[in-house]
């Protein structure tokens, strides 16, 4: 008798949109991996899951588009299975077998953990399989993972959302907040800690609400100081605020805790407190712009971002101008600007007064103008300064220099030169390095006479899996990935 040992299936998980999807697509890779399935190629794997945002009309083209394509590869191979999950599942649900028939399995943001048994049940029964909850099954959190950092990590504090604001989708689909309590929070965090992450990033709809649920309004401004407490931690990020609901006890905690990095992330929306008001954004130009001031006061070399939506419905050259205003006075490090799009299901997508598509391209084009020089500026200013710099897997810029690249403690992207003769550092190592030149979105250190490096328990975390994939064959692709802290500063016009 003969035995036959019939090979692991191979998956690979794309993933559209925020944060809080780059952090449910960790639990999926993880829950695939302890079912038995192994990392694919890019292209040629056995399952592909999308793990979409439904936030932006380009991520429903970009989704469709790609499916279309894969139905082609599964005419060929029948046993390609293909997943779609996240947002734009849980609001299109039957839509999407109906635009492609050969999609195997349909799965919400409330039941990520449901993906293997689904899988398998569509194999079994040879037909699709839906299944959208409308309430949490599992905090995200909970759920095993595998994360594409050695030395970044993102860990969910409260998932779903209490804001009504008319343009956006996301309460609708991820549900009513809910918090996490902070002893497991503090937990996954110290654990890791202890797998060698220096960096983590907290995350939610809107941190700075964290509490609600258990009826502690200083809650969050409370967890930022306990992770002050976890030896070893060296950066802690958060996203994303509101500021209709930001306190000073926030900015008090972050200036007070060493490892909670200087940068905030606010989003603005709009500068037209009409427009604010149409938004049901429950803040106005003038109070946003005082947490900007109270906050660089409290917290020296504060670097501050931002999201604009541009071509609101409504929106007048009036309103629009109020918006650049507010840009300019805001001196934001970066702008993440966007184009209205018409959202199914908001309110915002049955008003009257919708913008032409040519004005909305005109304010956008304007509006990028402005978020670039300011950019710029706030760049130059670091020209002469010696900053720290997290080493990111990016690896070396180009095969002509010997430059490395990273992120500043504000999470500025640096490109920086290694001293002739010395050991390049491994992605999560610390250098300080000296700022010689700047553009829009990154940062230029090519004087070596400043340059120092720290090795962290992070590069080893990361020598530790090099040494691991070298071991043993894989059919990964490149090893590890760039931090998973804040989007990568760069304006974009959709997500």
């Amino acid at each position: 008798m003969t035995n036959t040992q019939t090979m692991p299936r191979s998956y690979e998980v794309r993933t559209y949109g925020c944060a809080m999807n780059v952090h449910d697509s960790e639990r999926l890779t993880g829950l695939l991996e302890g079912a038995g399935y192994v990392a694919g190629e890019a292209g040629n794997s056995d399952v592909v899951v999308f793990n979409t945002c439904a936030v932006r009309e380009n991520a429903d083209n970009k989704l469709y588009g790609n499916l279309g394509m894969l139905g082609e590869k599964k005419r060929e191979n029948p046993d390609l299975q293909i997943a779609v999950g996240g947002c734009l599942a849980q609001k299109d649900r039957d839509l999407i077998i109906k635009k492609a028939p050969w999609v195997d399995v349909v799965f919400g943001t409330h039941n990520i953990g449901s993906l293997p048994a689904l899988l398998e049940r569509a194999r079994h029964n040879n037909e699709a399989q839906i299944e959208i909850l409308e309430a949490l099954e599992t905090f995200p959190s909970d759920l095993p993972t595998k994360r594409d950092s050695t030395y970044a990590g993102l860990v969910s504090i409260s998932v779903g959302c209490n804001n009504t604001c008319t343009f956006c989708i996301v309460p609708s689909l991820r549900g009513k907040e809910r918090d996490r309590r902070p002893g497991e929070i503090l937990a996954e965090i110290q654990a890791l800690v202890a797998d060698g992450v220096v960096e983590i990033t907290l995350i939610g709809q809107n941190v700075n609400t964290y509490g609600v649920e258990f009826g502690d309004k200083g809650a969050f401004a409370k967890l930022l100081r306990a992770c002050g407490e976890i030896e070893g931690l060296e950066r802690v990020r958060f996203t994303s605020p509101h500021p209709a609901a930001f306190t000073d006890d926030v900015i008090h905690a972050m200036a007070e805790t060493h490892n909670v990095m200087p940068l905030l992330h606010m989003p603005l929306q709009s500068g037209s407190d009409r427009i604010l008001k149409a938004m049901k954004r429950s803040y106005r130009s003038e109070k946003f712009l005082g947490i900007l001031d109270r906050a660089r006061k409290a917290i020296p070399g504060l670097a501050i971002s931002t999201d604009i939506i541009v071509g609101f419905p409504g929106e007048t050259e009036e309103d629009f101008q109020d918006t650049l205003r507010v840009m300019s006075e805001g001196e934001f490090s970066v702008a993440y600007t966007y184009q209205y799009s018409i959202r199914p299901g908001t309110p915002a997508a049955e008003y009257a007064d919708q913008i032409p598509k040519e004005i909305v391209q005109d304010r956008y084009e304007r509006l990028m103008v402005l978020a670039n020089e300011i950019a710029w500026q706030q760049n130059k200013k670091q020209i002469g300064s010696i900053v720290e710099v997290l080493v990111a897997n990016e690896g070396r810029k180009d095969g002509a220099t010997n430059r490395m690249s990273g992120r500043t403690r504000d999470n500025r992207l640096a490109h920086f030169e290694i001293p002739a003769g010395e050991p390049a550092p491994r992605p999560g190592d610390l250098v300080n390095v000296l700022v010689t030149d700047a553009a829009p979105y990154h940062l230029l250190a090519d004087d070596t006479s400043a340059y120092s490096m720290r090795r962290t328990r992070a590069g080893d975390a990361w020598d530790a899996a090099d040494a691991a994939s070298c071991a043993v064959p894989t059919t990964d692709g490149p090893k590890g990935a760039v931090s998973l802290g804040l989007p990568t500063l760069r304006t974009k016009s959709a997500n």
